[in-house]
């Protein structure tokens, strides 16, 4: 005689199921009957979000060229109400003897953008995870996001936030500044 092996409920399926019937819904309707799977599925796919191989070098001869990666879009989860952001993240780094695969820009701001996040600390996680793979300490990451809490709850309207985390010589009055400055409002 063969076992059943039992498997615990999951419990995401039943904080959705739970969720919609608060809001005064049948979570057994037409309609409404996959959605508590489907959520626990989302949550489970977003914050496990594999970025694979980030730390891809290449090595060069042209140090100290300005590079600039701009309009990777990510998605994030506001830490305080759950909602999603959406945020435009531009990179620019001083070139070492070793220069980042130019993919593993986008890699590694979706690492970073997927789990519970706030805009400030996206932009300076990423930044610390470029400076740390290239070793220049030359990094600039601006963030320019829009958030559903406001949008969707609060004041209910749109409207874009700007956040950076600027390092090295980028942080001090002077050429390399203002290279970064005309590149990113170029």
């Amino acid at each position: 005689m063969e076992i059943a092996a039992v498997t615990e409920p999951d419990p995401l399926v039943g904080l959705a199921v739970s969720l919609l019937k608060e809001i005064g819904e049948d979570p057994d309707r037409d309609g409404l009957r996959e959605t508590p799977e489907r959520f626990a599925r989302w949550w489970r796919e977003f914050t496990d979000y594999d970025p694979g191989t980030v730390a891809t070098l290449f090595e060069t001869t042209t140090t100290g060229q300005l590079v600039l990666v701009s309009g990777i879009e990510v998605w994030s989860l506001c830490e305080h109400h759950l909602l999603p952001f959406s945020c435009s993240i531009s990179v620019a780094y001083r070139s070492t003897e070793r220069l980042l695969g130019l993919s593993k820009f986008a890699r590694i701001a979706h690492q970073h953008a997927h789990r519970l996040q706030v805009q400030e600390r996206l932009v300076a996680d990423i930044a610390a995870d470029i400076i740390r793979i290239t070793g220049s300490q030359d990094v600039a990451v601006v963030g320019h996001g829009e958030h559903l809490c406001m949008t969707m709850r609060g004041i209910r309207t749109s409207a874009r936030m700007t956040s950076t985390s600027i390092n090295g010589e980028f942080a001090r009055a002077g050429l390399a500044r203002d290279e970064l400055l005309t590149l990113l409002n170029g």
